[in-house]
């Protein structure tokens, strides 16, 4: 399963490095525009020599969204299908009309188109386990690459800002991040009086009906990290922690659904961009055990759209949806 993922900072590459502490560096290196300027950059392939103002970025996986989104110097970029639904008309326009220079999937990277379009940084956004499937040899004989992948679905917002850091975009990415920040604290003024005090689980999307299960997502999950910003609280945990989403979701049978919520006071559940159910999701809420759920029967059940949002871009519709979903509850 998924993983759940500007203009250059004219006159303030000093001020991007110090926000990001990422430490720089003027020895003679230089880019394809002819700037002498590099700084290190450190990512999760270890501390990069890069452009302290790029001109030519390739971005690939979580970064392509990001990158649109903060207006980056892109000249090339993954297929990235998933995203679209969540991508504003303008990001969707400029989706569309640059250079794919990759598949969907991390080995399906067009090293020759890449070469042809010239870049001086490469940003891969795929998981680190995934970084195997990419030739970086031969990508670093092209451009500077650094890699900033997904870990644990909450942590979008430290990754997205290194990603758009590492392209020198904060300014876009910033005034972005503040209004998301300033809608969540309004929505969280709003609902005060009535959400903080739910127990709420979550029923995210990626269950899977050929094998009985359902996917119960927890605190810090893609269903639950935005609506904890406006006061949402999720209770319990995974009983057996992995890696990335898996640290704060779980695959449990269907058979343990009562035991799983019989304690909620309220259910959230994920459902695709346009409102429709997911299968998975219908699975479970066509079962009598769902019906039997204490929430379920006190019709304290919410669909969140967006729940896969991994910019603050997309992360303000995520919002917006929230709101919609959780308003009846002001009513009551």
């Amino acid at each position: 399963m998924p993983l759940r993922r500007s203009s250059a900072l004219a006159g303030a590459v000093t001020l991007a490095l110090v926000v990001t502490g990422c430490g720089s560096s003027s020895d003679g290196g230089s880019d394809k525009a002819g700037d002498a300027r590099t700084r290190t950059f450190a990512a999760d392939n270890g501390k990069i020599k890069i452009p302290a103002n790029p001109k030519r970025v390739v971005a690939t996986g979580y970064a392509v969204p990001v990158m649109i989104e903060a207006e980056a110097p892109l000249v090339g970029i993954s297929s990235w299908k998933r995203g679209e639904p969540m991508m504003s008309k303008k990001d969707l326009a400029t989706y569309k009309k640059l250079s794919k220079v990759a598949g969907e999937q991390a080995a399906e990277t067009n090293y020759e188109a890449i070469a042809e379009a010239e870049p001086d940084l490469i940003v891969i956004g795929v998981p680190a386990p995934v970084l195997g499937d990419i030739d970086m040899q031969r990508l670093k004989s092209i451009a500077p690459v650094v890699a900033i992948g997904p870990t644990v679905p909450s942590a979008w917002r430290e990754q997205s800002r290194k990603q758009a850091d590492a392209a020198g975009a904060l300014k876009k990415f910033d005034a972005t991040q503040k209004a998301y920040e300033d809608k969540a604290a309004g929505l969280a003024k709003k609902y005060k009086n009535v959400l903080p005090d739910l127990k709420l689980g979550h029923i995210g999307a990626y269950g899977e009906v050929a094998k009985g299960t359902f996917q119960r997502e927890f605190g810090g999950s893609w269903g639950t990290n935005i609506a904890e910003d406006v006061g949402a609280t999720y209770y319990g945990k995974v009983k057996k922690p992995g890696p990335g989403s898996r640290a704060v979701s779980e695959y449990p049978s269907l058979e343990e659904l009562p035991d799983g919520l019989a304690e909620a006071d309220a259910i959230t559940y994920s459902v695709n961009a346009d409102g429709s159910v997911p299968e998975s999701v219908k699975y479970v809420m066509d079962s009598k055990l769902w019906k039997n759920l204490s929430a379920v029967k006190a019709k304290k059940t919410f669909p969140i759209r967006y729940t896969e949002a991994a910019t603050y871009g997309q992360a303000m519709q995520t919002l917006d949806a929230i709101d919609e979903s959780f308003a009846p509850l002001l009513k009551s």
